[in-house]
């Protein structure tokens, strides 16, 4: 700016028709304003003067040529950048310096795009996805087989068992039967219903009984001491 009729605030030097700058409505001499209210700045160190432009990033303060990337030197001026350690990069930078790589493409997840972590491993959102339908999992419940991630419907619907009794899926557990997978709640006796999971039982007829109703129902008494003979099977866990 130029003053006909001011002085300097500071310095009390007349201004008329010289360049000043005004702070808080009071005005200064070029001089008394740059020694005493410019900003060092972060990269040369030498004071940002009034009329250069001031560059200021989190309470910092860059000449505008000095405001660059600090591997490549490359102009950060109205450029998209990230700061590691309170060292500005570009982008491109950033990303070979520090960026994840996403464990599908392995392509770099770019800063400021949205990455999914999953078993220690970083992803591109739009490469989350369920290995059977596509679709992105998010963060929906999923189960991984084989390293591949697949969505809970499409899981169960390729691979997951189905109880005999009630035929829906069993989720974890489970017991097997004559090579059949049951629920260890859906498997129990044919005669009185108790659970038989860990338990001893006895087969007839392709169904399973506890030892007391089988002993009850079926089983043959002993000539001498005339208790129910007994042959005893164990059920096996399933897994998944």
């Amino acid at each position: 700016m130029t003053s006909n009729h001011t002085d300097c605030h500071y310095c009390l030097q007349s201004l008329h028709g010289r360049k000043y700058a005004l702070r808080e409505e009071n005005a200064y001499c070029v001089s008394c304003y740059d020694s005493l209210f410019a900003s060092p700045c972060e990269e040369c160190k030498q004071p940002i003067e009034c009329d250069s432009k001031d560059l200021a990033y989190k309470g910092r303060h860059w000449h505008e040529r000095c405001f660059k990337c600090a591997k490549c030197s490359r102009s950060l001026v109205e450029k998209p950048f990230a700061a590691k350690d309170e060292v500005l990069l570009c982008t491109e930078c950033y990303s070979n310096e520090y960026s994840s790589k996403c464990f599908h493409c392995q392509k770099t997840i770019m800063p400021g795009s949205r990455k999914m972590e999953f078993k220690g491993s970083s992803w591109h959102e739009s490469c989350f996805v369920c290995q059977y339908c596509r679709q992105p999992l998010g963060t929906k419940p999923l189960i991984t087989k084989d390293n591949k991630n697949y969505c809970v419907p499409c899981f169960e619907k390729q691979f997951a068992h189905h109880c005999y009794s009630c035929k829906k899926v069993i989720t974890s557990g489970g017991v097997t039967y004559h090579d059949q997978p049951w629920h260890k709640e859906c498997f129990v006796c044919a005669g009185c219903k108790t659970q038989l999971s860990g338990q001893r039982f006895i087969s007839k007829d392709e169904y399973p009984y506890c030892v007391d109703c089988f002993s009850k129902l079926y089983a043959k008494k002993c000539a001498a001491c005339k208790k129910p003979i007994t042959a005893l099977f164990l059920n096996t866990h399933l897994s998944n």
